[in-house]
């Protein structure tokens, strides 16, 4: 991921990371077994990159349109606890978001793909869109991820964020105790 000054000085005033589901904390497909139950495959080091944010203090969230029994059991076991599906018009989950959690738009982030996302984008500090999103979605945002959805570009926003803030390196040796 590619930042300059200004995208980092943004980046040291995050306290809420957004997150899309399909085509960012997966690769976008759409599984189905022979019973027609959906799978999704989640990438485990976005997973640490979550608890790692929360670990420092950064507020995770998931506004999403569709509504899965596999991505709620992802975000429980992740300790996610703001968790918005079956949200088509997003910008209304923001607004009940920041209220709740009395964190401004200034102050968030938000990771996307695809055109839904882009009212949310367009009202937060730092929008960022995954390497595989629509072109008209990196054209609104102010990063984008050298990896694709569902394969680590979750957890490279998480580092950047946490090295933007300077608690990467302290989060690191915590491991090596």
């Amino acid at each position: 991921m590619h930042s300059n000054e200004k995208v980092s000085g943004i980046a040291k005033k995050i306290k809420l990371l957004i997150l899309d589901v399909d085509g960012v904390l997966t690769d976008g497909g759409i599984y189905f077994d022979d019973n027609g139950v959906e799978q999704k495959k989640f990438d485990s080091q976005d997973g640490l990159g979550i608890k790692l944010l929360q670990l420092s203090g950064i507020e995770v969230a998931v506004i999403t349109a569709r509504s899965t029994k596999s991505v709620a059991h992802r975000l429980k076991g992740l300790g996610v606890e703001h968790y918005y599906h079956g949200i088509l018009d997003k910008s209304s989950a923001l607004e009940k978001l920041i209220k709740k959690l009395s964190i401004d738009p200034s102050e968030s982030a938000y990771v996307g793909d695809d055109v839904i996302d882009l009212p949310v984008m367009t009202r937060v500090a730092l929008p960022i869109a995954v390497a595989n999103a629509q072109e008209s979605v990196k054209d609104h945002a102010l990063m984008v991820t050298e990896k694709s959805g569902g394969n680590g570009a979750v957890r490279e926003v998480c580092n950047f964020l946490l090295k933007s803030q300077d608690k990467y390196d302290a989060l690191v040796k915590s491991f090596l105790k």
